[in-house]
């Protein structure tokens, strides 16, 4: 061991007090850290140490060398960052360095990316909102004119085929001219209809027209940063599900063009009143430029806007130039086209509401369409109504009747109602219909309501099954227009099993012995009863429903004699479809409201409409010989107007509550009803005094409406001759009863029939008809063809009458029960005023 001492270890905490270089900066004494025991951790990499654990001289060396190194580096690191100070000063610290600005993209990128794939998974289509597909249906004339359009949107939607290719290009021109070349979005379109927006350069949204489509037909019209995301990534998935096609047609379908029109279909009627197809390159263009501000580009509602209007139609059709979608010498020709200031209403007012809903009941009761599917909306129905004669019904009542009213000098005027129907007897088409003065003011419609008398009119139902049974009189004569019967009034029904049954005539007058013929033309009552007891009311029943009435309708079953004298409280509509199967040679071909129906360009199946054989040809012909003289010389002269040969007949309901005629040429059948309901209580009233006159009669008004309308509706057409094939014996006259019933007579003589046939009448006795058959002595055909589709229900009982004198089976007149049925003046059918069937339930006339 040597004597030199020896260096102790170091204490823990121990450091060196040598002084340090000035020169050396402070952060260099840091470079060599001691660890916990207070040793250089450089001593610790050197792995050399005596055996007693002190560093030998080549450590310490090593050591020594590492910290000097170590503090050499940091202090070029620390001069590099202060240069950099010294060069960053003022505005140049607020300018990232690359390392940020690389850091920044690369974490943006990532947030997009990540964004973008979260919002395309989590966006889904979804389904159609309630507003986009709902649509008005569209209901139309014969000859394509709209109607009227219900529903709460008007839009119609259409096929891209059905859009003319000038109104496609010009929507393409004014909003998207790329949209078959370009995605579905467009990025930069949008930052520059956003910029636009916030520079005060006009609102855009900067969308593509399949986003614009998203918007209106899967979202809503909010302005909202959900929406528009929503819209982003939907328009996305569209263009991968559907083709540019089917995006523009919804699209064309969708958009708003002002008028309340929703799609281009329903503008297009909006403002020119043509359909979508027919649209040239300069209308095709205004509606194009509507869609960037329709309320304010409507120039007929706006006119100061026009010079902005014009400039964006231009912008428009010189798109349309550029894209080679216009001839450029067919602009140049082109002028503004102004749209209509009033087109067609398509509200409900005036008879559109009716016909609406008399269609909409039509098809549902055919199963054409159920109310839910109608409901829904899209229907096109194209009617069998025509327009001139729709319009020529309209004014003719007008003329006739209401422009005669004075509703504020005479209480009772205020109770008129009218209603009407005409239809083709050939092919059962309704080709008019009136229903009431407005249906915004009166809802019911008066063509197919069934809670009036149709009074007299009945009557030749009762001589048709006469025929049509080969019927005889109580003493066995056969029933023909020769046929005499007893025309004494109040002269009781004989061979009526049920209570005795004596009904007046018109004013209380006897005819005594009088024809059938003539007691058509004059409505006698007592005759009318009797013949329907030799016929049988269950026949007389049958006969009327195989011609065209309704197997439901009211009071027509258990009426007794009384059926004869229009107890039943048939519709107008009914009443024609009858006496258009009169027309028609007694073949019935079941009327129809509806020509053709589609939804979205489908057709939807009509039901098969067959025509059948109701009651013989001799039958039928035969009533309409018969009915020509009510026309001629009987109580329906006023019909002559028409102009044209005509057969018809006249009727009147209890009290005057309502007056008819039914009437018809070759070519058309049309019934007019003039009716009394007070506004208040919707209850039945008298039309004693309306338009001041003392009553209300089938021979005036009603009458005077079927000429001016058949005249007017038949303009034009051919004058159309009867011809017609009458039964056996039917020109011939037959003698009186040899036991008369008692009363006088008003004539002695034996009268002939009181019509004359045309030249060209067949009057011959079993010559083959139309259908091939051939007629017996009985008129009835041997081809056993008559009388089908009818049901007989009840028996005659006779005894039905209401509480209060009113109801069926209590005869009298044209009604029931304590009111007379009359056609006034020289006209009229029955009897005259109030109370002229007062007593019929009692005992002078039931035992």
């Amino acid at each position: 061991m040597s004597d030199e001492p020896q260096p102790k270890k170091p204490r823990p905490g121990w450091a060196s007090h040598e002084p340090q270089a000035a020169d050396t900066p402070d952060d260099s004494r840091d470079d060599t850290r001691t660890d916990a025991a207070g040793l250089p951790r450089s001593n610790e990499s050197d792995g050399e140490a005596d055996g007693h654990g002190e560093p030998g001289p080549a450590s310490a060396k090593t050591g020594a060398s590492a910290t000097a190194g170590a503090s050499a580096k940091k202090a070029a690191r620390e001069e590099r960052r202060a240069a950099l100070k010294a060069r960053r000063t003022g505005w140049r610290r607020l300018v990232p360095t690359w390392r940020m600005v690389l850091g920044a993209f690369l974490v943006t990128a990532l947030l997009v990316v990540g964004g973008f794939l979260l919002g395309y998974t989590l966006v889904q289509i979804p389904a159609a909102n309630a507003a986009a597909t709902q649509q008005a249906n569209v209901y139309l004339y014969a000859d394509g004119t709209v109607i009227a359009r219900d529903g709460e949107v008007n839009r119609e939607n259409v096929t891209l085929s059905q859009i003319s290719e000038d109104a496609q290009h010009a929507v393409l021109a004014a909003e998207d001219r790329d949209f078959y070349t370009e995605s579905a979005v467009d990025p930069l379109a949008m930052v520059r209809g956003a910029w636009n927006t916030l520079t005060g350069k006009g609102k855009q949204s900067g969308s593509t027209i399949t986003q614009q489509y998203v918007k209106n037909y899967y979202l809503r019209q909010e302005q909202t940063v959900t929406r528009k995301v929503k819209e982003f990534f939907i328009a996305i998935k569209l263009d991968r599900n559907q083709s540019k096609d089917e995006i523009l047609e919804g699209y064309l379908n969708t958009s708003f063009f002002g008028r309340g029109a929703y799609g281009i279909q329903a503008a297009a009627h909006a403002y020119y009143d043509m359909d979508a197809s027919e649209l040239d390159a300069g209308r095709a263009a205004y509606l194009a430029a509507l869609v960037n501000a329709p309320s304010q580009y409507d120039v007929v509602a706006h006119p100061g806007n026009r010079a902005f209007v014009e400039k964006r139609w231009n912008y428009v059709l010189d798109g349309m130039v550029d894209e080679g979608w216009l001839d450029p010498a067919e602009r140049a020709r082109l002028t503004f086209p102004v749209p209509k200031r009033t087109t067609l209403s398509t509200s409900m007012s005036g008879q559109r509401g009716y016909i609406v809903n008399i269609v909409k009941q039509h098809l549902t009761d055919n199963k054409i369409v159920d109310e839910a599917s109608l409901d829904a909306g899209g229907y096109r129905i194209t009617t069998t109504l025509q327009k001139s004669k729709q319009d020529a019904f309209v004014e003719s009542v007008d003329d006739n009747l209401m422009d005669r009213l004075d509703p504020k000098n005479r209480k009772v005027d205020t109770y008129v109602r009218a209603g009407g129907a005409s239809i083709e007897p050939k092919t059962g088409k309704v080709v008019a219909m009136y229903n009431g003065i407005d249906y915004v003011k009166q809802y019911t419609p008066n063509a197919t309501r069934r809670d009036f008398q149709v009074g007299s009119s009945f009557k030749p139902f009762v001589f048709t099954a006469a025929v049509e049974n080969g019927s005889r009189t109580q003493d066995g004569r056969r029933i023909t227009p020769g046929t005499h019967y007893d025309g004494t009034s109040e002269r009781p029904v004989q061979g009526w099993p049920g209570p005795r049954y004596a009904p007046e005539n018109e004013d209380h007058e006897d005819y005594g012995d009088i024809t059938v013929s003539e007691a058509t033309d004059k409505s006698v009552n007592a005759v009318y009863a009797q013949m329907a007891v030799d016929v049988g009311p269950d026949k007389v029943r049958k006969t009327a429903v195989d011609l065209g009435l309704s197997p439901d309708t009211p009071d027509l079953d258990g009426a007794g004699p009384s059926i004869a004298l229009g107890v039943a409280n048939a519709s107008v509509l009914d009443m024609t479809q009858a006496y258009a199967t009169l027309a028609n040679h007694g073949k019935h071909t079941p009327y129809t409201l509806v020509e053709k129906v589609t939804q979205n360009g489908r057709d939807i199946a009509l039901p098969e409409r067959h025509t059948r054989r109701a009651v013989s040809r001799e039958a039928a012909d035969t009533t309409t010989s018969v009915l020509k003289g009510v026309v001629e010389k009987g109580t329906a002269t006023a019909a002559q107007t028409s102009g044209r040969p005509a057969a018809g007949k006249t009727g009147t309901a209890e009290e005057d509550t309502a007056a008819w005629f039914a009437g018809y040429t070759p070519d058309l059948a049309t019934v007019v009803a003039v009716m009394g309901q007070d506004p208040v209580t919707a209850g039945h009233k008298s039309l004693y005094g309306a338009m001041g006159l003392p009553r209300v009669n089938g021979g005036g008004a009603p009458a005077e409406i079927w000429g001016q309308y058949t005249r007017d509706a038949l303009e034009g057409e051919p004058v159309s001759s009867f011809s017609l094939r009458l039964q056996p014996g039917a020109d011939e006259s037959q003698p009186p009863a040899p036991d008369s019933s008692g009363g006088p007579s008003s004539s002695g003589d034996v009268s002939a029939p009181a019509t004359d046939a045309p030249d060209d009448e067949d009057t011959d006795s079993g010559t083959p008809d139309d259908d091939g058959g051939s007629t017996g002595d009985d008129g009835s055909e041997s081809e056993g063809e008559n009388s089908t589709g009818g049901t007989t229900t009840g028996s005659p009982t006779g005894d039905t009458g209401d509480s209060g004198g009113t109801g069926t089976g209590t005869g009298g007149g044209d009604t029931t029960g304590g009111g007379t049925t009359d056609d006034g003046g020289s006209n009229r059918d029955e009897l005259p005023g109030p109370g002229g069937l007062s007593g019929a339930l009692d005992g002078r006339r039931w035992d």
